[in-house]
């Protein structure tokens, strides 16, 4: 069955490109350009994992992040935060948040097939 995948960023061409990526990877996509437009149309929707950016205006991708587990139909979403923050100390506070992956920013295509193959794997056992 064909997964969907849940991209937020606010910035169209790095949003775009994703979904170009995850839609050349036979994936669903849903995607929105900041946390607020999420959150507004997220229920009822059936998503297998969700990839956020960090650096948004209004609500960065932590706060939504945690704003997405609070809701009870996405409490156990798996999620992946895509940023250019890529520091030590900003991976371990993407997992300290309750991130499940974190990808830094510019990525490749394969480096996005990789983990999801991995991560779908993993949890599909």
């Amino acid at each position: 069955m064909k997964k969907t995948i849940l991209v937020v960023d606010d910035d169209p061409d790095s949003r775009n490109a994703l979904c170009a990526i995850l839609e050349a990877l036979d994936y669903t996509v849903i995607s929105y350009s900041s946390g607020a437009e999420t959150l507004a149309n997220l229920s009822g929707k059936s998503i297998d994992l969700a990839m956020l950016d960090v650096m948004m205006p209004e609500m960065n991708g932590y706060e939504l992040l945690e704003q997405i587990r609070k809701l009870d139909e996405f409490a156990n979403l798996q999620v992946f935060m895509v940023t250019a923050r890529d520091t030590d100390d900003d991976m371990l506070k993407g997992y300290s948040q309750g991130a499940d992956y974190y990808i830094p920013k510019p990525y490749t295509a394969k480096q996005i097939k990789f983990g999801l193959d991995q991560f779908f794997a993993r949890n599909e056992q």
